[in-house]
């Protein structure tokens, strides 16, 4: 099974979804089962943000754009491949704490919160 922002996805799921955009786009050469699978999996390796982190997003401001998450993702992706688990990512919009096994944010701060905190619990840091 897979896990797509926080929901299981199965296999049966994703026939299902297949059948219904093939029999709706059969014209149109739509994409088939294989790349919705593909779709699916890569959509479990992208960043997703707790409830927590989102509302301290909310709360502090910060823009989260499309530049940001590639950051994020691109970051994560570097500290997967140390080995890393729990990773500070610090950028000009602030840090951001990230569960890497989970690929979940659960907290973030803005640069000038940074200057009052002290980072625990964390085994790496990945500038941007």
């Amino acid at each position: 099974m897979l896990q797509k922002l926080n929901q299981t996805v199965s296999v049966q799921q994703l026939r299902l979804e297949h059948e219904q955009h093939s029999s709706i786009g059969a014209k149109q050469g739509t994409t088939g089962f294989g790349a919705l699978l593909q779709n699916a999996l890569e959509d479990s390796q992208k960043i997703r943000f707790s409830k927590h982190a989102a509302a301290r997003v909310e709360q502090r401001g910060i823009e989260v754009t499309d530049s940001l998450l590639s950051d994020l993702n691109q970051a994560v992706g570097k500290a997967r491949e140390k080995g890393a688990k729990d990773v500070v990512v610090i950028g000009r919009q602030g840090a951001f704490i990230v569960n890497v096994p989970n690929n979940v944010v659960v907290t973030t701060m803005t640069s000038q919160e940074m200057k009052q905190n002290i980072f625990t619990n964390i085994d790496s840091a990945v500038l941007l």
